[in-house]
């Protein structure tokens, strides 16, 4: 194989980009700033395509993530869990509620003010489940690049501002101890793996909005939300996968000029402030109406890490159940009804489409 052979040349680009993937992840983890291997990873290449580093990431290795992906967030849904999420069906409603309330809060103002197209107002009015965004903006003419931008900014002002407020001021002796979750036997795991990734292979063959993460994840929570199959993913697979993700991501800035990034930028941090005011009144609103602590009801309705929102939960002396069932709901009913209303509000993905509505497709 001749060293400048096409693929010679991408399987460099690739190791570089997933290298400084990894630096920047690596670099986030060590500040203990929140999803430090996905969002370091994605800040980290960013930065070096506006440089003018090549960058490459094939669609091959970007389903592999979604399918890996797709069976993490599946192990999410626990026996425990689900027989919670009825006890409060007045509360759940009023979640759906701030949830509709939210997209379309956001998508107006991404729409009539930042001026974004369709597609990309649409996924990044979508609060919470970045990487099921992702795997459904992938399939689309949206601008990944502003969507994973817009999405990120709301996650680090949710996970890395509030808990970083509330946490800070709590001597360390006082903080809980999370368990890490019991992992399945290696048979089990592998058996697990084939049904989700025969899952994906469906999905994607009935064409279904984001297939290779939505069949993996599917049949990742009934494997485990039904208790017949422990599908948690070791860690040590989980940290290359968001690297590799953080990386495909930040290729999407190849040819972002500053002026594009500082209007990416205010318009992102617009949209979190309008979704976050429409999330904290219905909260109040929702508070008041059943009876609960604001607070308690303000942490289950925000989109933010469902461990992240448990633990300050517990740090306020609130039903860490309640919450962690909010947060759990609205991510299961996001993964269930998005890709229909997808559908619905888009149409069908079209083919041989262009990375993104604003720019044509251009190589990294």
């Amino acid at each position: 194989m001749s060293p400048s052979s096409p693929f010679a040349v991408n399987l460099r680009t690739l190791l570089l980009t997933l290298t400084v993937g990894a630096i920047g992840g690596g670099v986030f983890a060590f500040a203990g700033l929140p999803a430090a291997w996905l969002s370091g990873a994605m800040i980290a290449v960013a930065a070096a395509v506006l440089l003018g580093m090549p960058s490459f990431v094939p669609n091959r290795l970007r389903d592999t993530l979604f399918v890996l992906l797709g069976v993490a967030m599946g192990s999410g849904v626990t026996p425990d869990v689900v027989e919670r999420i009825g006890d409060w069906p007045m509360s759940m409603l009023g979640l759906c509620v701030v949830v509709c309330s939210v997209m379309a809060a956001t998508y107006w103002f991404l729409r009539s003010v930042a001026g974004w197209s369709r597609e990309t107002c649409y996924f990044a009015s979508i609060p919470g489940a970045l990487s099921f965004v992702i795997a459904l903006a992938s399939d689309r003419q949206a601008d990944i690049a502003r969507v994973a931008a817009s999405q990120t900014i709301r996650l680090f002002f949710l996970v890395a501002i509030l808990p970083g407020i509330i946490v800070g001021a709590t001597p360390p002796d006082q903080l809980p101890v999370l368990a890490a979750p019991v992992l399945a036997p290696l048979p089990q795991f592998l058996i697990a793996m084939v049904l989700c990734i025969a899952g994906s292979f469906l999905a994607e063959r009935l064409r279904f909005p984001g297939g290779w993460l939505t069949g993996a994840f599917f049949v990742s929570a009934a494997l485990n939300g039904s208790g017949l199959i422990n599908t948690h993913v070791p860690e040590p697979l989980m940290i290359p996968c968001f690297v590799a993700l953080g990386a495909m991501i930040g290729t999407r800035f190849a040819d972002t000029t500053p002026a594009m990034l500082l209007r990416l930028l205010a318009a992102s941090v617009g949209a979190f402030l309008v979704g976050f005011a429409v999330s904290g009144l219905g909260a109040l609103a929702a508070a008041w109406a059943l009876g609960l602590p604001f607070g308690q009801v303000l942490l289950a309705y925000a989109p933010g890490g469902l461990e992240v929102m448990m633990l300050i939960a517990f740090l306020l002396d609130l039903d860490p159940a309640y919450v962690a069932a909010h947060q759990l709901g609205r991510y299961i009913a996001l993964v269930l009804v998005l890709p229909l209303v997808t559908l619905a509000v888009l149409g069908r993905a079209k083919q041989n489409r262009p990375a993104s509505s604003e720019e044509p497709d251009r190589p990294a």
